[in-house]
């Protein structure tokens, strides 16, 4: 049984690591003042960022979808990792050996699923990079280099050679001391009739990252006519391995397309190095499936879709390449950047245009032309007789039903205008009448849909994940929040103020009970505080102090509030004591005049009902807690 990681080494690791290093492997993040940056949620479908990260706490915390925590709990989600998983691979990346409480120094058992299969791959690819060199992969080597690329461009993008035989790489792994399990699970060996055999043989190899740069699969093609297989195979699905999640040549693109705001998507493997090698080190491709919701989501996080983003697709001019424009064009409305497309006069793909015409040519090709809604509407307005009434009735029926999905009501006008004009239709208006019809009884039909959904309730209209109710409860049960409230308002800011500059509230705030906070969730959160060692404990290692408090609290509701209260930015403009002091005064205050009321409110229920003694008690407390309310008008902070 794997042992438990030692806590110091854990704490190590979270510190080592910068969150906002992590993060930005999987999205571009820009400045959100105050030291937080922000970018698209990686978790969740949104038009704007809500999703912030903040490295001085090493936090991040998303106020559309509430997912929140620290680098490990970042990369759990995102990567589906189990903690010790996480814990392994950050220290991986930090250099930090890792000891375990059971069983000594990270021994190769004791290693995630996920960590193995990413080993095998990394293991697998340096092996095919080594046959590359070999004699047998003369064929590939001379494949390579009747289209362009020479031996420093395969280096570059570390292709490799699968040898013929059954079990090459099978061995190879087995002397690394993978198992055979593993060597299945990852997809690289399959079952022979004697035991698992090499599933990639004879064929020139492309590895494939994911955002982080981690290798998860291979792309593989066929060399040989005795190849009875397809032109080009890739890994089957695994657990580290999607192909509608992945694109290749991302890990070298993800820089070059935040920075640039823009991202050329190609067929093939061989069109990404020959459009890097041109300088449109922005290309990226998919790997044997069509592009997706899941590829679209990898690029609006790093395009962050600003208003200047470009998304280029370059498809052949075959059918084929048709198909897939239009196929494109209809997720296009999910991207907020601008769409074109680029095919070449005479239908070649950027690997042979380069090869025919030099990288001048590929450096043309990709530069934004034809937007995608104006390729799409062509193509299926050719299919029609324009010359009949007939043909320009079916041709703008199909067209038009294309242009109502567009969300924006100008842009859906402008392009229905260009319709009347493609169709050949004088009267524009009429076809910007018929499109607005149809965009509106499609809008009907859906809220139909969605109010017959059930208790869910609704859906974001632009995909996104359910909005949550204005003041939908966040923690433990009991009224709602409500940030018109002032009590509401106070209580959050000197929560916010107690995990994020402690310093600044203590040690009177940890004298405040947690029935001093009127909702239930602030109450939960100043609970998890006491229990962490309180805000006091916050003047030393802040970090450490955040993780202690997300580790006391009793659910995720809670933990996300813990998140979102660390990370988001303060009501006033200048945050010092003066402010600080002011939050604490008025806390007290409400809690001081709530029990005032709570006393006069039980002595005039009970009238003569009540004992001597008893009223006296009553009378005296209501008379201290009136001087104390008193003086914390008078004084303020100093009557603390």
């Amino acid at each position: 049984m794997a042992g438990r990681i030692n806590d110091d080494d854990v704490k190590a690791v979270r510190d080592a690591v910068p969150i906002d290093s992590v993060v930005s492997e999987y999205l571009q993040l820009r400045n959100a003042g105050g030291g937080n940056l922000k970018g698209l949620c990686p978790f969740h479908d949104e038009k704007s960022p809500s999703f912030q990260v903040s490295p001085g706490k090493g936090l991040f915390h998303c106020f559309g979808c509430q997912e929140g925590g620290d680098t490990i709990a970042f990369v759990m989600k995102i990567d589906h990792l189990s903690f010790s998983e996480t814990v392994e691979r950050l220290a991986a990346k930090a250099g930090i050996t890792l000891r375990y409480e059971e069983g000594g120094y990270n021994p190769s058992h004791q290693r995630g699923e996920r960590i193995r299969l990413i080993e095998a791959h990394q293991a697998a690819a340096d092996f095919y990079v080594r046959a590359l060199e070999s004699p047998e992969a003369e064929i590939g080597r001379k494949f390579l280099a009747e289209r362009g690329f020479d031996q420093d461009a395969a280096t570059h993008f570390r292709v490799g050679y699968s040898p013929a035989g059954w079990d090459h790489l099978t061995r190879y792994l087995r002397g690394k001391g993978f198992s055979d399990k593993e060597l299945i699970t990852s997809g690289l060996s399959q079952d022979g009739r004697r035991g698992p055999i090499d599933r990639f043989r004879g064929r020139l190899m492309w590895p494939i990252s994911d955002t982080a740069g981690e290798i998860v699969g291979f792309g593989a093609r066929k060399l040989r006519d005795d190849d009875n297989g397809p032109k080009y195979l890739n890994t089957p699905d695994t657990p580290v391995y999607k192909k509608s999640q992945v694109l290749y040549g991302i890990d070298l693109a993800k820089k070059d397309i935040a920075k640039a705001s823009r991202a050329v998507v190609v067929e093939g493997y061989t069109d990404v190095m020959a459009c890097h090698l041109a300088g449109i080190t922005t290309a990226i491709a998919t790997c044997g499936t069509a592009f997706g919701n899941d590829h679209i989501k990898i690029l609006r996080r790093l395009l962050m879709d600003n208003g200047s983003a470009r998304v280029i697709f370059t498809f052949d001019g075959d059918s084929a390449g048709q198909k897939a424009a239009l196929r494109a064009f209809e997720d296009d409305q999910k991207f907020a950047a601008e769409t074109y497309i680029a095919i070449a006069p005479d239908g070649m793909d950027p690997c042979d245009l380069r090869l025919t015409k030099g990288d001048d040519a590929v450096r043309d090709l990709v530069e934004p032309r034809t937007p995608l809604f104006e390729f799409a509407l062509r193509q299926i307005v050719g299919r029609y007789d324009l010359e009949t009434p007939a043909g320009r009735a079916a041709a703008l029926d199909e067209a038009a039903a294309v242009v109502a999905k567009i969300k924006t009501s100008s842009v859906q006008r402008e392009v229905a205008v260009q319709l009347a004009g493609l169709v050949g239709i004088l009267d524009q208006e009429f076809v910007v009448h018929r499109v607005a019809q149809l965009a509106r009884w499609a809008r009907d039909r859906g809220d139909k849909g969605e109010r017959g959904r059930g208790p869910g309730g609704p859906q974001d209209r632009r995909g996104g994940a359910p909005q949550r109710p204005a003041q939908a409860p966040v923690g433990p049960s009991g009224p709602a929040l409500n940030l018109r409230s002032p009590a509401h308002r106070t209580e959050r800011e000197l929560l916010k103020l107690a995990l994020q500059k402690p310093a600044l509230v203590s040690p009177a705030f940890d004298a405040y009970g947690a029935d001093e906070f009127t909702a239930p969730p602030y109450a939960a959160v100043r609970q998890c505080i006491a229990e962490a060692g309180g805000a006091e404990r916050g003047l030393g290692d802040n970090r450490e102090y955040l993780v202690a408090v997300m580790d006391a609290a009793p659910n995720n509701t809670v933990r996300s509030l813990v998140t979102e209260l660390a990370v988001e930015v303060f009501m006033g403009r200048t945050i010092d004591e003066t402010y600080a002091g002011m939050q604490l005064v008025h806390v007290r205050l409400r809690a001081v005049d709530r029990r005032i009321n709570e006393v006069q409110g039980s002595l005039a229920r009970l009238g003569s009902n009540v004992a001597p003694d008893d009223l006296a008690a009553a009378q005296n407390e209501v008379w201290v807690l009136q001087q104390y309310a008193q003086s914390l008008r008078a004084k303020g902070a100093d009557a603390l």
